[in-house]
């Protein structure tokens, strides 16, 4: 059986508009950010905001530890500033560099995570905050 092109045009596009909203991800929102938190065993969570590129936040661990955490916008990954970095700063300048990043400078692992300043593949001067277990960036934002 034959279909025309412009049914199979429109299956595409209803194909393609179905798995657009579905890989589709908005940004956590703050109260998503506390349930986070407190579904992860932190308490007395305080001070939630927004900066950098990331939100951040100061709570209590399961340990009744201050921590300072800082949780990814688009997945909810919490990093805890006393995390330790599985790579070094080679390793995420070479995956910026890789990523399209140029002119990365005052690269340092804090709180958790690594910072870098550099120009994105735009050639815009970004800060920005890096996964310290997989070199992703998760947190841009202009300098």
């Amino acid at each position: 059986m034959k279909t025309s092109p412009s049914l199979r045009i429109a299956a595409f596009a209803i194909a393609l508009a179905v798995s657009g909203t579905a890989l589709a991800q908005d940004a956590m929102t703050e109260a998503q950010v506390r349930a986070r938190l407190t579904d992860q065993g932190y308490t007395k969570i305080n001070d939630v905001k927004f900066s950098d590129g990331v939100w951040k936040a100061d709570a209590r661990s399961a340990e009744g530890n201050r921590v300072d955490v800082r949780l990814d916008p688009k997945t909810g990954r919490v990093y805890p500033d006393e995390q330790v970095a599985n790579l070094s700063e080679a390793d995420v300048r070479a995956r910026l560099a890789v990523a399209g990043y140029t002119n990365v400078h005052d690269v340092d692992y804090e709180d958790g995570i690594w910072n870098a300043e550099a120009d994105d593949p735009a050639g815009r001067d970004v800060e920005l905050k890096i996964d310290p277990r997989t070199g992703k960036v998760i947190g841009k934002e202009k300098d």
